[in-house]
């Protein structure tokens, strides 16, 4: 039998936010287990854990795959470690395959310390990206493992209705960005490769989003919505090489696998 905790991240109340399902462990189980539970819980993340020593092995699975990367799913992780699992220290400090993540804690406010990922434009545009977006972006660019579409403005971002097949079809995952009305940047995030249409809340996109709009605004600190269905808000802090974004985090369910 397994705890299980459903959090809302980068939300204050339920409903919000991106959910992503927590599961504690005190040793890894089978890959296969762990993709099992993520497929059963049909959230966009299934975050799993296991403390060594002060630090954290963190990992995380969609329905379909094991990613390298999540940022909803770690704030949502961190939210139960600092509420339900007694650690008295400011800092978490997780572990996973793109290195280390940092965590803190400020009254109800998390900030995630994560990699920044740097974007390269694209002159090329795919044929297929303008009929799946429905709109014919300003710009293109790559990451390591997503692409980035700059469009004209909030409304083209707000008003996209993406064809996922077509999508599906990009060789990575797709953000599409552009400057706010009422915060600095929006964004909405694709990744039907990934088994997830539209992410709700996307911390690992903004490890490429705010390195990006640090260039186009000259600003370190940035606010940032992203407009899923869902929403989420992001305070934003551009370090160099390290990106920190900060959100809430609300508990909806806590459970029992029993497997």
């Amino acid at each position: 039998m397994l705890k299980i905790y459903q959090i809302d991240a980068f939300a204050d109340t339920v409903f919000k936010g991106n959910p992503a399902a927590v599961v504690p462990l005190e040793n890894w189980l089978p890959t296969e287990t762990m993709q099992n539970i993520a497929a059963e819980n049909n959230l966009a993340e299934t975050a799993f854990f296991v403390k060594t020593g002060e630090q954290f092995q963190i990992k995380w699975f969609t329905p379909t795959v094991e990613i390298e990367l999540c940022g909803h799913a770690t704030l949502a992780s961190a939210f139960v470690i600092y509420n339900y699992l007694n650690h008295d220290k400011s800092e978490i400090h997780f572990t996973c395959q793109v290195g280390d993540l940092f965590v803190t804690k400020n009254g109800d406010w998390i900030t995630l310390n994560f990699p920044a990922v740097e974007t390269q434009m694209i002159k090329n545009i795919p044929s297929i990206l303008s009929q799946a977006i429905g709109t014919h972006p300003i710009a293109f660019y790559d990451s390591k493992s997503k692409f980035l579409a700059l469009l004209e403005d909030e409304d083209s971002v707000q008003n996209c209705q993406p064809d996922f097949t077509l999508i599906n079809q990009l060789e990575k995952s797709l953000i599409i960005t552009a400057k706010g009305k009422k915060v600095d940047f929006v964004s909405r995030f694709f990744a039907p490769q990934l088994g997830v249409n539209e992410d709700p809340v996307t911390g690992s996109a903004h490890c490429a989003l705010i390195p990006f709009w640090n260039k186009k605004l000259n600003k370190t600190e940035l606010t940032a919505m992203q407009l899923s269905q869902r929403t989420g808000f992001l305070n934003c802090n551009y370090l160099g090489d390290r990106v920190e974004m900060s959100g809430q985090a609300v508990c909806y369910l806590i459970g029992e696998i029993f497997i």
